[in-house]
C-alpha cells in the first residue's frame, strides 16, 4: 500500500521576562492526500526585531502570511520557488509598512525559519538567526547559520532580517529526511543560552510529547537567564512517502490504450475523422465533438510503451501540464465532461502550418514578421516559464502558425514541471532531450536545464527563420561531451545572406551563446535586442574590423598576401 507523510509537532513560547511576546510559531499539515501530496506540510516560526516597536505585527505576519501563501502557489511550482517568492512578497509588504514610519524604530523586521516537508525532503528557509537543527541517529546537526555581524568588543548585530530592505537573500537548502528524524526550530532565546549538547540531552530524553519537551526547552532557557521571548517548535517524523511500483503501475495503467483508429469510428463522443501524425511514440487524430460539432485533437499514447511506466507517466503529465497553461500562444488542452473509457487527451484544434513549413515556404527575410513571430512565442514560453515549467523541445515543428498569423507552441511530451521534479517515485524518470539540432549544450553534457536553455533553442529557430541555416551547422547535433562543445564556433549570419544589420545577428549570438552564463537571463532581454540595437553592438559595429573580428581580419589578411604573392611569381617568372 502507498504510505502517506505524517508527522507529529509540538511547540511552546515564553515572553520570558519581557512585557510582551514578540514571536509567532505556527505549521499546517493539509489533510487533503492531494494537498500534502503536492505541497507538503510546512512549519515556520519568526522571532520579531526586538528593536521595532511593531516587531510582534511583524513575526505574526511572516508566519502566517508564509502558511497561507505558500499553499495558493502553483502547484507545478518547485518547493524553492513558491517558498522565494511568497517569502519575498511578505518581505515587500513589511518594508513598505516601515517605509510609513517616519521612525525607524517603528518598522516591521523579524527573522524568519520555514521547512516545508514534502515528499522524503525537508526544503529550509531562513532568514536571521533563528535557527534549524536536525536530530538523527544521537547525532544534532545545525542546519541553518546565523545571519548575525560581529562588532570589536565582541558585540553582535543582526545581519539580515525581514521587512528591513526591499532586497531579500534567503538561505535555502534541502535535505533528505528519514523516519525518526527530528527537526528543531528555536528562537535565539533558545539558543543563546543553552548550548547544542543541553539542547540535545532534552531531546533525547524518555519524554515522547513534543509539546513538553519543547516546555522543557523554554523553562531550561529561561533558569539559564534568557533575557529574550523564548520560543521552539520540535517535529518527528513518523511515516514518509513510499510508492509501491506495482501500485503506481496499476494506476497507471487504470485506462486502457484505445483500440485502432479510423474514420467513422466514435472515441467517447469523439467521431474520428482522420490521422495528422503518427510516430513512434503517439498518434494525432482529427476528430468532431458530437455534442458541440467541435474539431478537436485527440493524442493517443503508443502501444509499443505500453509496459513502460516512466512512458505512461510522462504521458499522462503531458495533459496535466496542459490543462494548467492558459495563454493564447500555448495549444489549449481541452476539459473533457464525459467518462472516458481509454488513456488519451484531447487538444483544440489548429488550422494552420508548423513553423518548420513556414521556413521552407519563405522566399525572402522579412524581419518585421520574424519579430512579430518571435514575440509570439517569447509569449508563449513565458507561460511555462511562470508556471516552473521547461518546455525543454522548441524547435520548428512544435511551433504552429495559423492563416490569421497567430502562434501557438504545441507538444508537452518533454516538458519538466519542478514540481512533480520534487516528489520521489520509484519510477525511473529520464530527461528527454529534444531535437539536437536545437537542443541546448548543457543537455549534452547532462547537466540540468534552465529557462535560458528554452532561450538557446528559441535562438536556434530565429538565426533558422533567416538564413534557413543553424547557428553551428551539424556541429551541435555532433557534439557529445564538453571539449566538442567548446570546439563549436557561431557561424556569423553575414556568412549566408546580406543586409541584415550587426546588432541583429549580435542578438541571436549571444542567444545561442554554448556557456549559459553567456546568454541573455531574461526573453525580454532578446526580444528588445531584436527590435531595437542594443547601444553595445552598434559601438561593436564602429569599431575596426581587426577588433571586431580578429579572425575574419586575419583570414582577409592572408587572403590578400597570398593573391599579391599569385600577382608577383607571375611578373617573376614572364
Amino acid at each position: 500500500m502507498t504510505a502517506k507523510l505524517k508527522v507529529s509537532v509540538g511547540s511552546y513560547s515564553d515572553k520570558g521576562i519581557k512585557e510582551e511576546n514578540q514571536d509567532s510559531i505556527g505549521h499546517m499539515i493539509p489533510t487533503n492526500l492531494n494537498l500534502l501530496s503536492a505541497k507538503g506540510a510546512a512549519f515556520t516560526l519568526a522571532d520579531g526585531v526586538s528593536s521595532s516597536s511593531e516587531a510582534k505585527q511583524a513575526s505574526q505576519t511572516c508566519v502566517t502570511g508564509f502558511l497561507n501563501d505558500y499553499f495558493s502557489t502553483p502547484d507545478s511550482w518547485s518547493v524553492k520557488k513558491s517558498g522565494g517568492k511568497v517569502l519575498t512578497s511578505i518581505n515587500t509588504w513589511l518594508y513598505s509598512q516601515s517605509n510609513q514610519f517616519q521612525d525607524i524604530s517603528r518598522g516591521l523586521a523579524s527573522t524568519f525559519c520555514g521547512l516545508i516537508l514534502k515528499s522524503t525532503t525537508a526544503h529550509l528557509f531562513h532568514v536571521g538567526d533563528s535557527r534549524i537543527y536536525q536530530l538523527r541517529a544521537n547525532s544534532l546537526e545545525q542546519l541553518t547559520t546565523d545571519h548575525r555581524i560581529h562588532m570589536p568588543g565582541e558585540k553582535e548585530y543582526l545581519g539580515r532580517a525581514m521587512g528591513v530592505d526591499y532586497r531579500l537573500d534567503i538561505d535555502y537548502r534541502k535535505v533528505p529526511t528519514e523516519v525518526g528524524d527530528l527537526f528543531f526550530i528555536s528562537t535565539d532565546g533558545v539558543h543563546d543560552y543553552l548550548s547544542d549538547k543541553e539542547i540535545k540531552k532534552i531531546l533525547t530524553s524518555d519524554e515522547t510529547n513534543l509539546t513538553l519537551i519543547c516546555e522543557q526547552i523554554v523553562v531550561h532557557s529561561l533558569k539559564q537567564g534568557s533575557l529574550d521571548n523564548v520560543s521552539c517548535q520540535l517535529l518527528r517524523i513518523d511515516q514518509l512517502p513510499s510508492q509501491d511500483a506495482d501500485e503506481i503501475f496499476s494506476k497507471l495503467t487504470a485506462l486502457p490504450f484505445p483500440p485502432e483508429l479510423y474514420e467513422g469510428v466514435v472515441l467517447d463522443g469523439y467521431r474520428i475523422t482522420r490521422e495528422l501524425h503518427a510516430s513512434s511514440t503517439s498518434q494525432l487524430y482529427l476528430a468532431i465533438d458530437t455534442d458541440t460539432d467541435e474539431k478537436v485533437v485527440i493524442k493517443t499514447p503508443s502501444v509499443n510503451f505500453e509496459d513502460d511506466p516512466a512512458y505512461l507517466e510522462r504521458f499522462q503529465l503531458e495533459e496535466w501540464a496542459g490543462r494548467r497553461l492558459d495563454c493564447p500562444h500555448v495549444i489549449r488542452t481541452i476539459e473533457q465532461h464525459r467518462p472516458r473509457r481509454f488513456l488519451y487527451y484531447v487538444m483544440e484544434y489548429i488550422e494552420g502550418k508548423t513553423l518548420e513549413q513556414w521556413i521552407e515556404d519563405q522566399t525572402e527575410v522579412d524581419l518585421t514578421m520574424i519579430r512579430n513571430i518571435v514575440s509570439q512565442a517569447i509569449s508563449g514560453l513565458r507561460a511555462f516559464h511562470r508556471l516552473d515549467m521547461l518546455h525543454q523541445d522548441i524547435k520548428p515543428g512544435n511551433i504552429m502558425i495559423t492563416a490569421e498569423g497567430l502562434v501557438k507552441i504545441i507538444d508537452f511530451g518533454s516538458t519538466k514541471i519542478a514540481g512533480i521534479a520534487d516528489i520521489s517515485t520509484p519510477i525511473e524518470r529520464k530527461e528527454l532531450l529534444g531535437t539536437k539540432h536545437y537542443t541546448a549544450p548543457e543537455y549534452l553534457i547532462e547537466q540540468s536545464g534552465t529557462t535560458q536553455s528554452d532561450l538557446f533553442s528559441l535562438g536556434c529557430i530565429i538565426y533558422e527563420m533567416i538564413t534557413a541555416k543553424l547557428p553551428y551547422g551539424d556541429g551541435l547535433a555532433k557534439a557529445a561531451d564538453q571539449r566538442s562543445l567548446n570546439r563549436l564556433k557561431y557561424i556569423p549570419i553575414s556568412n549566408h545572406i546580406a543586409n541584415i544589420p550587426h546588432w541583429v545577428d549580435k542578438a541571436i549570438r549571444t542567444a545561442v551563446q554554448i556557456d549559459p552564463d553567456n546568454r541573455y537571463e531574461k526573453l525580454s532581454e532578446l526580444e528588445s535586442d531584436l527590435r531595437k540595437p542594443n547601444p553595445n553592438y552598434l559601438r561593436e559595429d564602429q569599431l575596426p574590423l581587426l577588433e571586431r573580428n580578429p579572425l575574419g581580419f586575419w583570414k582577409a589578411f592572408a587572403g590578400i598576401l597570398f593573391v599579391l604573392n599569385l600577382i608577383l611569381a607571375y611578373l617573376l617568372l614572364r
